[in-house]
């Protein structure tokens, strides 16, 4: 190829129809084919990241190795690719108006009156070009968030429409949408899409392709009715039903032939595709019987009168890459640990799971109920990996509990606290104080030694590793030669042997706790070791 080639993806009918997996799914079939790929998603937020959002509102964020507090469709990416995701392939609208009043401050406009239109549309391609002069890919791959129709991302469709009219040849957009099957009429329902394809035209965009999103396989009528209606080929119309599992969706895509199409509406010569790992593993998820039994004691699902998975989905999907490794199926059960604090006694449930995950997070809010958790599963020998929030909570549960240290605590719940076995960093008190919140957290990857012979070292099997980290408070070194003293074990610190990034118990089948998000390195194919460890252990309490 002598130029890239530019794929927009954009979402009608609502929300969370799938955009971030379809985005993902094509580069897949792209990469396939033996391309190269970039993957971009732009959100609507005038946030400058997403480290400031709530989980509930917004779902996981996803941290990079550059320290990048992100959507977390760029772990899509990045599992589905496996390329690692930086700042460059994250833009939101806080970015981009921050970037242009800055360079307006700067006279960088050289006197000319600065406008949302052009120059808002003419940043947001200047960083989407950032990504095109790095890595130089084939194909880069552009998920504008939100939904057709919203006054939010007008601004990227513009952006969008820019560069078709510049590189015609160059551009192509796929738009995701659903079709719903209301149970009282039991048709599928074409007009939605219809509509949303329409409210695209406004913007100035055809899609090239329409993925059908619903419940069911889309039918020749509907087909028929979307190429009629939205202005595509019938067979761009692509077929995308509902599957037990998003690693089938890339081999779905396959199956309708939305690999050779793109290429053929780029004028690309086809190469051959090989994507054997990948069916092999989508047939492997469908045929597992034997389960492990998962709790997952957490904060951030309650949505109102529903559950959010999402706020945890890298270790939920860590998780299963460790099951399918070991050729089992993942049963997950969502924990809130607030029902622990109105009724103590219900912390008995978790004697019936094989392993128990406590997930990072922040706040007051629900944790003396993680603690009782811990402590459960600490006296029934249950497995247990905390990560990030849970290793700081196992910590003091241990301090608590098993070094007797009365009203062991964080400086987070109680700052007045006689004993705070977690406490802030040194550095993030001078932010805190001056209310420097955003982006300003330990984050990114660091290093972390291991110590030799423990479970942490023998997971990995290496004595370094470098990790993906989220936290403004750590181990209060004060306390450590008393709680090693205990039985605590700290078996992964800092180069400079001064944060304490790893704790386990030695007598215990698999009581592991991380300063870090090993979740968000964790692939398909290349389960993190400190799951397929976990899941090991809960396996054999199973037995």
């Amino acid at each position: 190829m002598n130029n890239t080639k530019y794929l927009f993806v954009v979402g009608g009918v609502m929300s969370s129809v799938g955009k971030g997996i379809a985005s993902a799914s094509i580069g897949k079939i792209l990469q396939s084919r033996g391309f190269s790929v970039s993957i971009i998603k732009c959100d609507m937020y005038v946030n400058i990241d997403a480290g400031t959002m709530r989980p509930t509102e917004h779902g996981e964020v996803f941290v990079g190795d550059d320290g990048i507090e992100a959507d977390q469709d760029l772990g899509t990416y990045e599992r589905f690719v496996d390329q690692i995701s930086t700042r460059n392939h994250y833009i939101t609208t806080g970015q981009v108006y921050q970037e242009v009043i800055r360079r307006e401050r700067n006279l960088e406009y050289k006197g000319e009156d600065v406008e949302v239109v052009p120059d808002i549309p003419n940043e947001i391609l200047r960083r989407i070009n950032l990504v095109v002069k790095k890595e130089k890919s084939d194909f880069v791959i552009v998920e504008i968030g939100g939904t057709v129709g919203e006054y939010q991302n007008v601004l990227f469709l513009e952006a969008a429409r820019m560069m078709k009219f510049k590189h015609k040849n160059d551009v192509l957009f796929v738009l995701v949408s659903y079709l719903p099957i209301p149970p009282m009429v039991g048709e599928m329902k074409s007009k939605p899409t219809q509509y949303a394809a329409r409210t695209l035209n406004s913007a100035g965009i055809q899609a090239d392709f329409i993925i059908c999103r619903s419940e069911r396989s889309l039918d020749h009528k509907r087909r028929d009715k979307i190429a009629t209606f939205c202005n595509v080929n019938a067979e761009n119309a692509i077929s995308a039903p509902d599957v037990s599992s998003v690693y089938d969706v890339p081999v779905n895509f396959i199956k309708e032939k939305l690999d050779e199409k793109i290429l053929k509406a780029f004028g690309i010569k086809p190469k051959s595709r090989d994507m054997k790992e990948w069916r092999a593993l989508a047939k492997k998820i469908k045929r597992l019987k034997r389960e492990v039994k998962i709790a997952v004691v957490g904060k951030y699902f309650g949505t109102g009168d529903f559950e959010l998975a999402d706020s945890y989905i890298s270790v939920i999907e860590a998780a299963k890459h460790a099951a399918w490794g070991q050729n089992v199926k993942p049963n997950f059960t969502w924990v809130d640990s607030e029902e622990y604090e109105k009724d103590p006694k219900k912390v008995k449930e978790l004697s019936a799971f094989d392993g128990v995950i406590v997930p990072g997070g922040f706040g007051t809010r629900g944790i003396e109920g993680i603690i009782s958790a811990i402590k459960h599963v600490r006296t029934n020998t249950i497995p247990y990996l905390g990560l990030c929030y849970g290793m700081q909570l196992a910590t003091i549960e241990f301090a608590r509990n098993v070094a007797k240290i009365k009203g062991a605590t964080s400086t987070e719940q109680n700052p007045e606290a006689k004993h705070q076995v977690i406490h802030i960093m040194p550095d993030q008190e001078k932010k805190l104080l001056a209310k420097d919140y955003g982006a300003s957290m330990r984050l990114g990857s660091w290093p972390c030694k291991l110590k030799k012979g423990t479970k942490a070292q023998k997971a990995y099997a290496k004595s370094r590793v470098d990790e993906r980290h989220r936290h403004r408070y750590e181990f209060n070194n004060a306390y450590r030669k008393r709680l090693e003293a205990s039985g605590l074990v700290v078996s992964g610190v800092s180069p400079d042997n001064h944060i304490v990034e790893i704790i386990e118990l030695p007598k215990h089948p698999f009581f592991v706790g991380v300063q870090f998000h090993p979740e968000f390195k964790s692939r398909p194919h290349k389960p993190h070791p400190l799951f397929k460890e976990f899941v090991r252990a809960s396996l054999k309490k199973r037995k």
